[in-house]
């Protein structure tokens, strides 16, 4: 899809969202809700090319597959996450939108500790 497409998409859900908050606002939440779950799908396909291609470089440079495939998941993590919030957000539970990025933030230190500790160990074999 055009990234014209996917924003007309977005504005048209505002607008629509705007309308019902005043009368039926669990309606004007699912629209949202709904159209950032289309807006998010939408974008998948052309994520995969740019994996792809990442994938593709990180074989010509011989990084290492598991350091890449980490950070692919520290990527995939921090869009999800941001997503979650923003969904938490529009329904006003700012609380809870907090905890959900906090819980993100911990999930992608998690993830990072194998990659830190390869760069460490690097540096230290490194020196005299």
């Amino acid at each position: 899809m055009q990234i014209l497409q996917l924003v007309g998409i977005g504005l048209t859900a505002t607008v629509i969202v705007v309308v019902l908050r005043e009368r039926m606002p669990q309606f004007a939440m699912m629209v949202g809700l709904m159209a950032g779950i289309v807006l998010f799908l939408a974008v998948l396909g052309p994520m995969q090319d740019v994996v792809r291609a990442i994938t593709d470089l990180a074989q010509a440079a011989r990084v290492d597959q598991g350091f890449l495939g980490t950070v692919l998941k520290i990527i995939g993590i921090a869009y999800i996450v941001e997503f979650a919030a923003q969904v938490a957000r529009d329904a006003h539970e700012g609380a809870l939108a907090g905890k959900i990025e906090l819980v993100g933030k911990v999930g992608i230190v998690v993830l990072a500790v194998p990659i830190i500790t390869g760069v460490v160990e690097s540096v230290v074999h490194l020196l005299p």
